[in-house]
């Protein structure tokens, strides 16, 4: 079968498919607009990767929008002006808008994208020359995302370069009715919100909060010399940036991906991977927490992402956290599974050691747990090659040498369990990059 006709059907199957469930691919409704369209690229090889990501969850009620835009129908009549951190170059994308976790339909009556002025994060004006209208379904201005769903908008030529900002503007006229919406609290990053249709307008000011809504994905349509794919970051918390500053992109990823854009084509073309966020706070993997567990939403957040090539996962803090019992054996099963899920999607398989959360007046913190936290540490650098391709030892770079049950005092946020900018900044320092030379293996 040639390239473009395999690259054509993909396209075409990945387009019907239809679930509301966290574990399952979200569906697109316009599988011609974006994917089939002659103009996405000259080369057959060209496929969409992901260059920016939001782990989807449904917006608890304390993170609703400001009044007067919280109650039913959220978003009434209401402009959102958002700033996404690009994790790789483009001349053309495309915006995943998600209503996964919406009580009803949700319809964006009007979208676009734009630089944000000065290239910062955080702001609500733009520079207007750069400004473009997105559309959906091939080219209608609205879309219609049925509830348990998200669409496409079409593929738009739009330059974005790495490590830079995207404003991405949505008008809702008639607001989402109910009171379940599909979000990512821990944005660490400001959005404005102004009554009306703003879409094209400079400025969009009035109330802000620091959330982001709707938006899930942008992808960019590139060729493997330009984008050979994307390192999908599954975590919690720590991965999410609390602890980070807002509006200056500096959660551990980020830092990570300006360590690899350095080490640029010297190291095998680490500039050409993007990295990807679909770390969520509070997240768990086994049961409870917020948002869908780890168990639940790993198919979805790592093997359907588009252009995904290695995937992280550095997460379980939260189960041992609150845990009454020894839960380090259910966890390694629990990475077992996922590990040999994303191997056989052909992925690399990377695992990170859970951090230190020693300390007085950290909830997490006792004996009890800090033996479950080194056993279940323990297995995975023995797991190194067998379930795992690689493992990073984020704990050894972080921890006190005086005291491995606790964090370094430099990297201590406060509360002994996130970390500081300058912990963050470490990880990213002491990342082992020759990971990124490991090929997928089966099995």
């Amino acid at each position: 079968m040639a390239p473009s006709l395999r690259l054509l059907l993909r396209g075409a199957i990945a387009a019907l498919l239809l679930s509301a469930r966290s574990d399952a691919a979200p569906s697109t409704l316009t599988p011609a607009s974006g994917l089939l369209s002659a103009r996405q690229g000259t080369g057959t090889d060209h496929r969409w990767v992901a260059i920016w990501t939001s782990m989807p969850q449904q917006v608890e009620p304390d993170n609703l929008p400001p009044s007067p835009y919280r109650s039913s129908p959220i978003f009434r009549d209401a402009t959102l002006r958002q700033t996404l951190y690009m994790a790789a170059g483009a001349e053309r994308i495309r915006v995943q808008i998600s209503n996964t976790f919406g009580g009803s339909d949700l319809t964006i009556s009007a979208a676009s994208v734009a630089l944000p002025a000065g290239g910062k994060a955080g702001v609500g004006r733009v520079d207007t020359s750069t400004l473009k209208p997105l559309t959906f379904g091939g080219g209608k201005a609205s879309v219609t995302v049925p509830r348990g769903q998200v669409a496409y908008s079409d593929g738009i030529d739009f330059k974005v370069s790495p490590e830079s900002n995207l404003a991405l503007t949505l008008y809702l006229q008639g607001g989402q009715t109910g009171s379940a919406i599909t979000g990512h609290p821990g944005s660490r990053t400001t959005s404005w919100i102004q009554a009306g249709n703003r879409v094209e307008a400079a400025d969009v000011a009035g109330t802000s909060t620091k959330h982001w809504y709707f938006a899930s994905a942008v992808e960019a349509w590139a060729g493997p010399d330009t984008l050979a794919g994307a390192l999908v970051v599954l975590g919690d918390s720590i991965t999410d940036g609390r602890g980070s500053t807002d509006d200056a992109n500096n959660r551990w990823p980020d830092r990570l991906l300006a360590q690899m854009r350095k080490a640029g084509a010297a190291a095998d073309g680490l500039d050409k991977i993007s990295v990807v966020n679909q770390a969520a706070g509070g997240n768990a993997v086994l049961a409870g927490g917020l948002g869908p567990t780890l168990l639940t939403r790993y198919r979805r957040d790592a093997l359907q992402v588009s252009g995904a090539r290695y995937a992280l996962l550095y997460e379980g803090v939260n189960d041992i956290g609150s845990a009454g019992s020894d839960v380090s054996g259910r966890l390694q099963s629990a990475f077992t599974q996922i590990a040999r899920d994303c191997r056989q999607a052909g992925l690399v398989v990377l695992a990170a050691t859970i951090t230190p959360f020693g300390g007085q007046g950290q909830a997490y913190s006792t004996p009890a747990r800090e033996q479950m936290r080194v056993r279940f540490n323990q297995w995975v650098i023995a797991s190194n090659g067998t379930v795992f391709d690689g493992v990073v030892d984020l704990a050894k770079f972080v921890a006190d040498p005086r005291d491995a049950s606790k964090l370094l005092a430099a990297y201590d946020s406060g509360d002994h369990l996130h970390l500081s900018v300058a912990g963050y900044q470490h990880m990213a320092d002491q990342f082992p990059l020759e990971v990124f030379k490991l090929k997928p293996k089966t099995g």
